[in-house]
């Protein structure tokens, strides 16, 4: 193991973790060599996420990116996840331990800063097979699942159940406000979607666009190849589904969430979590029982394929000061 961390450094580094509308729904508590990571109830999203699956969800992805800073930095890790019944906004608990970090995470660490969410259509170079079972190899050593959906019929399934969450959503009580709450946040907002990273539907499209439709986007689609100009792409749909469904499953398919998109950004590619489908508990049946066809739970799904050939860099989303997410007392 190296010298003493620097915990606070490490919780900075680990609040790049994607959340569901970059909410940032945690709070944090450095005690001696351990963190404990907490629920804020106060970023929850009660018309988009009711039983705050997102939230857990994100709050997973944290953990797992304070876990690869900590190994990256040379320590092991010990996590007790959901350790005191009488506090549900515990989550987790990290404690240092004696012995080698898990060099499967040390290795993720250069994918924190580089890592973006990619609203854009991708390139129409497939993702070859081998890199698919890569990712879902991360997803199983972190506990969970990752399930492709493959082309065709099984594809239309999942753009009819997406189709269909968008519309219930639109009847929510507070969906829509609740939307253009987090995408039109005041000037010098650290959190919130930023509509630099939100692009146009594309004109054409043959099928569903499977990407939530945000109330503002200024950033452009690329300029596509000509010998492509076409306007589907060649994205890979991946599901992270999980055995149960209780909130120890949500943080693991967090976890698990996490290490396929930086283990995807360590391969070069572009990566979205789409949440919207399993929002929903009608269309999260129908991906469960008519698109996938397993018993398992699914949790998110994951957008994988190849930047565009003239896509433009993303901009860096902002975060939270470390400050403002570090509990004291």
């Amino acid at each position: 193991m190296s010298g003493e961390p620097d915990l606070v450094a490490a919780v900075e580094q680990a609040v790049r973790a994607p959340s569901v509308h970059n909410t940032q729904p945690w709070r944090w508590r450095i005690h001696g060599r351990g963190v404990e990571l907490y629920a804020d109830p106060h970023r929850h999203l009660p018309a988009t996420d009711p039983e705050r699956r997102d939230l857990v969800l994100s709050c997973g992805a944290a953990l797992h990116h304070l876990r690869v800073v900590l190994a990256a930095a040379g320590h092991a890790t010990r996590v007790e996840r959901t350790p005191d019944p009488d506090r549900s906004d515990l989550l987790a608990r990290i404690e240092l331990v004696d012995g080698e970090p898990d060099p499967a995470d040390a290795e993720l660490f250069p994918a924190i800063a580089e890592r973006r969410t990619e609203r854009r259509r991708m390139s129409h170079r497939p993702v070859p097979p081998d890199v698919i079972e890569r990712l879902a190899a991360q997803a199983q050593q972190r506990g969970a699942l990752l399930v492709p959906v493959t082309a065709g019929p099984m594809r239309a399934r999942l753009d009819r159940a997406l189709a269909e969450a968008e519309a219930a959503q639109a009847k929510v009580p507070g969906y829509a406000a609740e939307l253009a709450r987090w995408t039109h946040r005041f000037a010098g907002a650290r959190d919130g979607v930023d509509p630099r990273t939100v692009a146009a539907v594309p004109p054409g499209l043959p099928g569903r666009w499977p990407l939530r439709r945000f109330t503002e986007a200024a950033l452009r689609q690329p300029q596509q190849v000509p010998a492509h100009a076409v306007p589907d792409d060649a994205a890979e749909f991946l599901v992270v589904v999980t055995a149960g469904d209780d909130v120890v499953d949500r943080l693991r398919a967090g976890e698990a969430t996490s290490a396929v998109l930086l283990a995807a950004t360590r391969e070069g590619l572009a990566t979205t979590p789409l949440s919207q489908g399993i929002e929903v508990e009608s269309t999260r049946t129908a991906i469960r029982r008519d698109v996938l066809r397993i018993p398992e739970t699914p949790q998110l799904i994951i957008r994988v394929g190849w930047p565009a050939t003239y896509a433009t860099t993303l901009p860096r989303t902002p975060r939270r000061s470390v400050d403002a997410v570090l509990m004291t007392g």
